[in-house]
């Protein structure tokens, strides 16, 4: 096939993908193709089982037109999400219908390269035994780690959350599957998953990702063709300040990250009842802060910080997910516009929305999965 009929594969089914149910006619419309080019394509993708037919659309005095989408069995993917306390793999058919589901604890005092891999292997084998999926069918498996991910001349990821340093996650990977493999940033992959199945209207994004580490994503479009991932949590919000364990001194981290307000909160007296548990034990803070003002304090720095990015960058969109930034957005998510608002410039405040993430906790699975389809879409 050359290079023109590949292009005009990709455009209609990113089309398709996006917005199917379609007809013919709409699909002519919405990718400029002509009608006797998208009859061609069509006919080809429907004659590989790519695309099906989903009902009939009636039309005034003609005959009804017939609607397409893209079988959702015709492929399957993985998305996994690394994250400093837990691993999570999902695999879903091509509608992002999850299938199968591995959780796998991760010891935060060993992030070693290997204890890693060694649990994304052993999650990839258990969702592909509980979905019985057809091996073939797997289009590929996309991961969504902390950190900095370069993608050239070999695949390497630099984590301070983890302390890793130019580590070959790709490479170690290989040792135990032959899948394809697409690696980003977590913030990035919720962006895409926020972006891609979520809310489209407004494609320039920064997602800040809050747990036990902070990060930020800067998606530039729809469909991810720019992304850039910013150690967030390691810009200085207060010169001298409080130590980070990255080893510098007054980050954002050392004050919005999960484990920094548990303990600013410790240390102004607050009563954690269950240590063991972060998320319980922040949940403590957030539904009751005992009076020590922690909760507040943690708002203004958190909206300084937002107020920064949007000054920086003027998005349209600022989404707060990872799992403590959707546990304090839920009940303070005006306090921390209040406080982005006092921070950043009125114009530029005025253009962006500060939303939630709204796929939740699993945003960074489904992020991640949506990097294979999107190599599926082009190619």
């Amino acid at each position: 096939m050359g290079t023109l009929g590949r292009g005009n594969r990709s455009l209609l089914l990113r089309s398709l993908y996006f917005s199917a149910p379609a007809s013919r006619h709409t699909l002519a419309t919405a990718t400029g193709l002509s009608a006797a080019s998208v009859g061609k394509v069509v006919r080809e993708l429907v004659g590989e089982g790519v695309v099906i037919e989903a009902g009939s659309l009636d039309s005034n005095g003609g005959r009804p037109q017939r609607l397409l989408r893209i079988a959702p069995g015709y492929g399957h993917v993985v998305g996994v999400d690394v994250d400093e306390a837990r691993l999570r793999v999902g695999l879903f058919d091509l509608s992002m219908t999850e299938l199968a589901r591995a959780d796998h604890p991760l010891d935060p005092r060993r992030h070693g390269p290997e204890a890693v891999v060694s649990r994304i292997l052993a999650g990839l084998t258990s969702v592909l035994a509980e979905s019985a999926v057809p091996r073939d069918t797997i289009l590929g498996v996309g991961l969504g780690v902390p950190g900095a991910v370069r993608q050239t001349p070999e695949v390497t990821v630099n984590s301070q959350t983890f302390g890793w340093e130019m580590v070959p996650l790709e490479r170690l990977l290989r040792g135990g599957t032959d899948l394809a493999l697409h690696i980003d940033n977590r913030a990035n992959a919720v962006g895409r998953a926020e972006l891609g199945f979520g809310n489209r209207e407004r494609p320039s994004v920064v997602v800040a990702l809050l747990g036990s580490s902070v990060g930020a994503g800067i998606i530039s479009d729809v469909h991810g063709a720019s992304a850039g991932a910013g150690e967030l949590g390691h810009t200085v919000l207060v010169a001298g300040g409080r130590s980070c364990r990255c080893g510098s001194k007054g980050c954002l981290e050392a004050y919005v990250g999960a484990g920094a307000i548990l303990d600013r909160f410790r240390e102004a007296g607050g009563i954690v009842a269950n240590d063991a548990d972060q998320e319980a034990a922040l949940a403590t803070v957030v539904y009751d802060d005992q009076g020590t003002g922690i909760l507040a304090e943690t708002c203004r720095h958190l909206g300084a910080a937002i107020g920064g990015l949007i000054n920086l960058l003027n998005p349209s969109r600022l989404i707060l997910g990872g799992w403590a930034g959707l546990l304090l957005g839920e009940r303070n998510l005006d306090a921390i516009r209040d406080a982005a608002c006092l921070h950043s410039l009125k114009r530029c405040f005025a253009a962006t929305s500060i939303d939630l993430c709204r796929l939740g906790p699993d945003a960074a699975v489904r992020g991640a999965a949506t990097l294979p389809v999107e190599r599926f879409l082009n190619d």
